[in-house]
C-alpha cells in the first residue's frame, strides 16, 4: 500500500465507527468547506485543508509525500525521537521499516489535539445528556488543553523523522473509535449483572489479560465487585479525558458504570460523589486494542507490522473468531 492509502484507511474506519455518526460528520466536513471558501487568499494559507476530508485533526502524515511504498510498518503507542532513532538502528541492522506508525498524536497533530474532543459531546448525548448541556460541560474542558498543549515542543519527534528520511505518521481518534464501538458493543453482547462479572468480561479479551500480566490492566477504581454495574457506559475516545462535570450528568441519565482507558483523581472523586462506577481498563492496552483494529487491516493486505513502544500487539486475522472464543483457544497471539 501507498502510503496515503494507509492514512484514508485510517480516516475511512474512523468515520465509520465515530459516535457522531456519518451524517453529523458529512455536516462537519461541509461546514469546513465553508470557512475555507470565506477564507482570503492571505488567510487561506494557514487554513488546514486535510479538515476538507479529514474530520480528525490528531490523524495525520506527518512526515512523508504520501507516494511512499509501504510493506512493513515501525509501530507503537508513543513513537517519539527515541524511536525515530530506534527504527534508524533497526534500518542499519538490516530490517526493513518503510514507515513509523504512533497511535499518540505529535507535531500538527498534537497541536491540533483539542479539535476531536467535540465527539464527546455526543458521547455524552448518546449517553442520555441532551446536547446542549453535553456541549457546554465541554467547552471548558476543550479551552484547557488547547492551551495546555501551547507550550510543547510538537515537532520534535517530526523533526528526527525528517532528517532520518523516514515516513511517520499518527492515527490516534480513528483507533479510539474502534477500540469504542467494539468495547461497547462486546460488553453490551454479554450483559455482565455485576462489577466483578464486568471484569471477567474485560479479560476474555487478550489484550487486556496480557495487560493484567503486566500489572496494568483492568482494575476497578470507584465501586464495589460485589454490586451490580448497572447501565454500562464505554468512554475512550474523542482526543484526551473529558470535562469531570459529567458525572453528574452521566448519573441524573441513567449510567452506572463508565469503562475508561485512564482516570485523573478530580474525575475519580466526581464519580464517587455521584455513585458513579468506575472501571479503568488499562490505557496501554486499550489503545493497543485499538490499534491492532485497524493494523489487521493493513496486515490483511500484506504488511508486515513490528510492535515496539506499548502496543500490545494481537491479531485477529486467523478465522476472525469470535472475541470469546479466541480468548479461551489462544489464537490471539503476539506476532
Amino acid at each position: 500500500m501507498k502510503l496515503y492509502e494507509i492514512y484514508e484507511l485510517a480516516v475511512r474506519l474512523g468515520i465509520e465507527k465515530d459516535v457522531r455518526g456519518q451524517e453529523e460528520i458529512i455536516r462537519i466536513l461541509e461546514r469546513n468547506r465553508r470557512e475555507f471558501e470565506r477564507k482570503s487568499d492571505k488567510e487561506s494559507t494557514f487554513f488546514d485543508r486535510e479538515t476538507l476530508t479529514n474530520p480528525f485533526s490528531d490523524t495525520r502524515i506527518l512526515y512523508g509525500t504520501g507516494e511512499e511504498e509501504i510493506t512493513s510498518i515501525f509501530c507503537g503507542i508513543d513513537m517519539e525521537t527515541p524511536e525515530i532513532i530506534l527504527a534508524d538502528r533497526l534500518r542499519e541492522k538490516g530490517w526493513k521499516i518503510d514507515l513509523v506508525l504512533a497511535h499518540h498524536p505529535e507535531g500538527i497533530a498534537q497541536a491540533a489535539l483539542f479539535g476531536v474532543m467535540d465527539l464527546q459531546a455526543d458521547l455524552l448525548l448518546r449517553a442520555g445528556i441532551p446536547i446542549n448541556v453535553a456541549e457546554g460541560i465541554m467547552d471548558s474542558r476543550i479551552s484547557e488543553v488547547r492551551r495546555n498543549m501551547m507550550p510543547l515542543n510538537h515537532q520534535r519527534a517530526v523533526e528526527a523523522a525528517r532528517l532520518l528520511d523516514i515516513p511517520f505518521m499518527c492515527v490516534h481518534t480513528p483507533a479510539d473509535n474502534l477500540v469504542n464501538d467494539y468495547l461497547q458493543r462486546y460488553i453490551d453482547d454479554r450483559n455482565p449483572c455485576y462489577l466483578e462479572e464486568l471484569l471477567e468480561v474485560l479479560l476474555e479479551i487478550p489484550e487486556y489479560r496480557e495487560a493484567k500480566r503486566l500489572k496494568a490492566g483492568p482494575e476497578l477504581v470507584v465501586g464495589d465487585k460485589k454490586k451490580r454495574a448497572g447501565r454500562i457506559l464505554v468512554d475512550m475516545t474523542g482526543g484526551t479525558s473529558g470535562s469531570a462535570d459529567m458525572y453528574e450528568k452521566l448519573a441524573a441519565a441513567g449510567v452506572g458504570t463508565v469503562i475508561r482507558m485512564h482516570l485523573t483523581e478530580k474525575h475519580r472523586e466526581e464519580a464517587r460523589k455521584h455513585h458513579i462506577n468506575i472501571v479503568v481498563a488499562g490505557h496501554m492496552a486499550s489503545d493497543s486494542l485499538g490499534l491492532n483494529l485497524f493494523l489487521d487491516r493493513l496486515e490483511e493486505r500484506g504488511i508486515t507490522i513490528i510492535p515496539a513502544s506499548g502496543l500490545i500487539r494481537i491479531s485477529r486475522l486467523q478465522g476472525r473468531q469470535n472475541e470469546g472464543d479466541s480468548a479461551n483457544s489462544g489464537t490471539g497471539e503476539h506476532q
